[in-house]
């Protein structure tokens, strides 16, 4: 019984690695989302050595809200995506541990077929989305498209007052919030 349970175990290991790899063909995915088409950055992201984590660490070259975007493919757990602006393409890894999203999930939260409507935010929370910083009395949804989602091993809910991000793999910083607006941020 327990060679059983292992030879189990290891199937499901070697199937969830290899559809992890496999390039998804547009058959397979949402109708949202179209390979080839062009779209555009919901939230800031920081890249480097050509990849974004979806652990979201606020280091590296920023690609800020609204660039405009190519979908080259997609696999069971990263987004390889064009900008105009780079030489090449880069990757986006979600790391499903600190999102709890699938990539489906991740690509709604990270794009959006129209550029998101900065006139929905006041003139702080606009400079700060486009410099990709936070400060005192920006809204969630703005601390959102300025600097991303925070990872959920640190920040279980969104609906809560602090916010804990990464600025590197081992260095934190918090986002305190009171009555819905930012009202510190404690490195």
């Amino acid at each position: 019984m327990k060679l059983f349970v292992r030879g189990l175990v290891l199937l499901l290991v070697v199937f969830s690695l290899v559809s992890c790899k496999k390039v998804l063909k547009q058959e397979e995915l949402p109708a949202n989302i179209v390979l080839g088409n062009s779209y555009y950055t919901q939230v800031d992201m920081r890249y480097e050595k050509d990849y974004f984590l979806t652990t979201n660490y606020r280091r590296g070259t920023s690609i800020p809200v609204n660039t405009k975007v190519t979908i080259n493919k997609i696999t069971g757990n990263t987004i390889e995506v064009g900008v105009d602006v780079f030489p090449k393409p880069f990757l986006i890894k979600n790391i499903q541990k600190h999102t709890g999203d699938d990539i489906f999930q991740t690509f709604d939260k990270l794009f959006a077929r129209k550029k998101l409507n900065l006139r929905n935010f006041n003139s702080l929370e606009r400079k700060n989305i486009r410099n990709g910083s936070v400060a005192k009395r920006m809204r969630k949804k703005a601390v959102i498209a300025a600097i991303g989602y925070p990872p959920i091993t640190e920040t279980m809910s969104l609906e809560v007052n602090s916010w804990v991000y990464w600025s590197a793999r081992f260095n934190k910083f918090r986002v305190n919030f009171k009555n819905g607006r930012v009202s510190s941020i404690v490195d």
